[in-house]
This record gives C-alpha cells, sequence and structure tokens, in this order.
C-alpha cells in the first residue's frame, strides 16, 4: 500500500473515531467534501497543507496521520516526504508523554519559495533549527531569520510562514502540541478545556 492509500485510511479512520460525517470535517478543515472523498479512498495525493487543515480541525498532531506508516521498531525504508507550496517534511519522530507530543520532521524548503501556514491546535509551538541554507520563519508580521547551526522558535496556533530566500534550506522542525488530554474532542477544533 502506498502513502496514499495508507495515509487515507487513517483520516477515515480517524474522522470516524470522532464520530464525524465527510461534510462536517470538510466544513471544519475548509477542505472540499470531494477533496476529503478522494484523500479517504486514496486517490489524491495528500499536500501538507491539506493534512495541517484536516487535523487540526480534528484537534490532532499531523503525526496522527503520518506516525503510523512507519514499522515501530524503526526498520524498514524512511518514510516518504508530504509536500507543500514550499516545504517537503518526512516524518521522523512521534514523542508523546504526559506534559506534550512532539513531531520531529526532517524538512526542506526550497528556494525562492514562501509557505503560508493556517494556526495548528492552540498551544502549539514550533522550533527550526537550520542545518543549511538560511531560513525565514514564524508569523508573517514577525518572522525570524536563522542560517545554519542557529534556530528560530515560534507560536504555530497562530499563522505562520517558511521562507528560503537564498537557496534551499535543511532543517530538523519541532512542533510540539499540548498533551493529548487537553484537547478537546468534543467539536475536533482543537481548542483547549478549561475544566474550572
Amino acid at each position: 500500500m502506498g502513502l496514499n492509500e495508507d495515509v487515507g485510511l487513517r483520516l477515515r479512520a480517524l474522522r470516524r473515531e470522532r464520530d464525524l460525517s465527510l461534510s462536517e470535517l470538510s466544513r471544519r478543515s475548509r477542505v472540499g467534501k470531494g477533496t476529503l472523498s478522494e484523500l479517504e479512498s486514496g486517490t489524491r495525493n495528500p499536500t501538507l497543507e491539506t493534512l495541517y487543515a484536516l487535523t487540526t480541525a480534528l484537534g490532532l498532531p499531523l503525526s496522527a496521520v503520518l506516525s503510523d506508516l512507519r514499522p515501530r521498531d524503526g526498520s524498514g525504508p524512511a518514510l516518504p516526504g508530504v509536500s507543500g507550496s514550499a516545504v517537503t517534511a518526512v516524518l521522523l519522530e512521534r514523542y508523546e508523554d504526559g506534559a506534550a507530543v512532539t513531531d520531529v520532521f526532517r524538512i526542506s524548503i526550497a528556494a525562492g519559495a514562501v509557505q503560508e501556514s493556517e494556526g495548528h491546535v492552540p498551544g502549539t509551538q514550533e522550533s527550526l533549527m537550520v542545518l543549511a541554507g538560511t531560513a525565514v520563519v514564524g508569523p508573517p508580521d514577525d518572522t525570524r531569520t536563522a542560517g545554519p547551526g542557529a534556530s528560530a522558535h515560534w507560536r504555530a496556533d497562530a499563522p505562520h510562514v517558511y521562507g528560503a530566500p537564498d537557496g534551499d534550506v535543511q532543517g530538523i522542525l519541532f512542533v510540539r502540541y499540548p498533551p493529548p488530554g487537553e484537547l478537546a474532542g468534543g467539536d475536533g477544533r482543537g481548542t483547549v478545556r478549561d475544566d474550572g
């Protein structure tokens, strides 16, 4: 089974676990119902932007649709990258404990391109360690520039960008989500519970 089919099966299972119709997940994620149907059936290639829109609407980290694609013992080939308009990301690790869920990606940002990302679930933060090139990342009105060996950190629950103005960028991206117990499962919007 290929990436499209595996991601599609996982998306369908997560949607059904939350008792959401295709129409409701489409509405919450702002991803067309036809696109969502094609993704779930494995006939459409998932983009990074679309997968983030769907997992955010489900109140989940991106690794929720990617982590089951690799054998748990780490054996087997590396996962294929999922690409967006400027960024290609390969999930290296998913770490979960009581404090957070952290996704670790090997990313590349294409030279001269800029990718705009919608905010993820509330409380999400990102950190990029740049291996090569110069990255411009963070909120559109408060970007950070980081070169080889440097890092940048920003809130990722609001819109943010990834850019590579001077050539391709290679890096390691850490996406840290709040612990699963703090995410509301009721509306799937990723809101933080207020139990007080």
